[in-house]
């Protein structure tokens, strides 16, 4: 079971991947970094990446229609797609508050989005926090 770590470094193997954080979406807090960042800061990038999740998480508008049993948070990743890349924020379920989300930068032309989908999700279930 991979650490924090371990988990941004097997991200940036994926095809494409210009950059990785988890981040807290409560404080906006970057846990841990690699790779480049938009816009060159990677604490202003998880800032800015948890101002969304926050927003996504918080509001019933982004959950499924079955609900999840009273589980946080509702929504399992979010993307956004820029002209040149992608932005992939999964979610990860802890044994604590879950608050925390891998961030994955993409390169549009490079990576490939259906891709980095899966392996971030598995990476999620995977990650050890603690």
């Amino acid at each position: 079971m991979p650490g924090i770590d371990e988990c941004l470094l097997e991200a940036m193997r994926l095809p494409g991947a210009r950059g990785a954080a988890l981040v807290d979406w409560m404080s906006g807090l970057a846990l841990g970094t690699v790779g480049e960042s938009p816009g060159g800061d990677p604490e202003t990038t998880a800032a800015e990446a948890a101002e969304l999740a926050r927003l996504a998480a918080e509001h019933g508008a982004f959950a499924s229609a079955e609900g999840a049993g009273g589980e946080r948070p509702l929504v399992e990743d979010l993307i956004v797609s820029n002209r040149d890349s992608y932005h992939l924020l999964r979610f990860v379920d802890t044994s604590f508050d879950s608050s925390v989300f891998l961030h994955l930068w993409l390169s549009r032309t490079e990576g490939n989005l259906a891709l980095a989908r899966i392996r971030l999700g598995e990476m999620a279930e995977r990650l050890v926090l603690g």
